[in-house]
């Protein structure tokens, strides 16, 4: 009810029963407006005094850092059971396979089909690397590989694969066995030279060369720089009036030269450090810094190495390290902050 009504209800209660219902309905109006024109006048007479906003007293110093990786170069090694299992499957496979018309792909007596009987009758199945399979005769049943069967090797697959692509169908000829039984002295069988695949443990790994990016090729690794204190840190320096992104290429240029070929991934930090100061110190500006934060973005490297020799930063070392070996260089404080923004692989 407004205030008009309320008015209108009191003249009426005053008067009694004399008071028509029209002019009941003017004073209900005239009051009603009287209250409308009365109410903003009272609302802008009252003063909100306004809020001041207080000017922070502390604050972090920001600093911009990189976190520079080289990703895995090759596949990891399998586990014992996984290999266990893809070579059951393959061999599951080989066993389960129907048999087929040779006709069908291959006509009688042509180069193709002289080239599958003699690789039939060397390999004594399709497969080249798992073993043979004898799926007919009294041994049938037994055509399962026994813990420790060197067929389960890696290396000896590679072997096997190598020496059946070097065969060149001279060893089965009548000339082969008139040599072999001479004792080798006739005209040897010339085989084709098939390039090998290469070691997946480098001569970086085997000197243990913390500076060379051919070590640990299945693992990522991570640049980390030795500073004037004596510790081991990722690349950073103060945040100027720049974005991080632009901050990170800066640092990667001024830290390890112009000779690395990276990528800084994203325009988003992956990480922070926070350091906080024993005692806080008194800025030019009249803030008291308490510490300093340094925000981590991710860059990669494609090609070329670091070099410190005109760093900006005073640097004086620098390793490629994976995660565990990062943790055994650095201060505790500083691992718990960082050793979630580095991968497990």
């Amino acid at each position: 009810m407004n205030v008009g009504q309320q008015t209108t209800r009191r003249l009426a209660s005053r008067a009694g029963r004399s008071i028509c219902r029209s002019c009941k309905d003017t004073l209900s109006r005239n009051y009603a407006s009287a209250a409308a024109a009365v109410q903003p006048e009272d609302q802008s007479s009252q003063h909100i005094p306004p809020v001041a906003q207080a000017s922070p007293q502390a604050s972090y110093s920001v600093n911009a850092g990189v976190v520079v990786s080289r990703p895995p170069q090759i596949t990891r090694d399998l586990h014992p059971l996984e290999s266990a299992f893809f070579l059951y499957q393959r061999r599951l496979n080989e066993r389960t396979a129907l048999p087929f018309t040779r006709y069908f792909y291959y006509k009688a007596r042509t180069p193709a089909d002289l080239e599958w009987k003699r690789k039939m009758r060397q390999r004594l199945t399709p497969a080249r690397d798992i073993g043979r399979y004898k799926g007919y005769g009294d041994e049938a049943w037994n055509d399962e590989l026994l813990v420790g069967a060197e067929e389960s090797e890696m290396q000896h697959q590679v072997e096997r694969l190598i020496a059946d692509a070097e065969q060149t169908g001279l060893e089965d000829s009548a000339e082969a066995a008139l040599n072999e039984a001479k004792g080798g002295a006739g005209k040897k069988v010339e085989h084709e030279l098939i390039e090998r695949p290469m070691s997946r443990i480098t001569e970086a790994d085997e000197k243990n060369d913390v500076k060379s990016l051919s070590r640990l090729l299945q693992r990522t690794l991570y640049l980390l720089v030795k500073n004037k204190e004596g510790q081991w840190v990722f690349p950073h320096d103060n945040l100027g009036k720049e974005t991080l992104h632009a901050a990170a290429g800066r640092i990667i240029n001024d830290a390890g030269g112009v000779n690395m070929n990276t990528w800084v991934v994203g325009n988003v930090p992956i990480g922070h450090y926070q350091h906080d100061y024993l005692q806080s110190i008194k800025t030019a500006s009249g803030l008291n810094e308490l510490g300093l934060k340094t925000f981590f973005m991710k860059a990669r490297i494609m090609a070329g190495q670091a070099n410190l020799n005109d760093n900006k930063f005073g640097l004086t070392d620098f390793k490629w390290l994976a995660k565990e070996e990062i943790q055994k260089e650095v201060r505790k404080k500083y691992w718990l902050q960082v050793k979630n923004m580095l991968a497990e692989r």
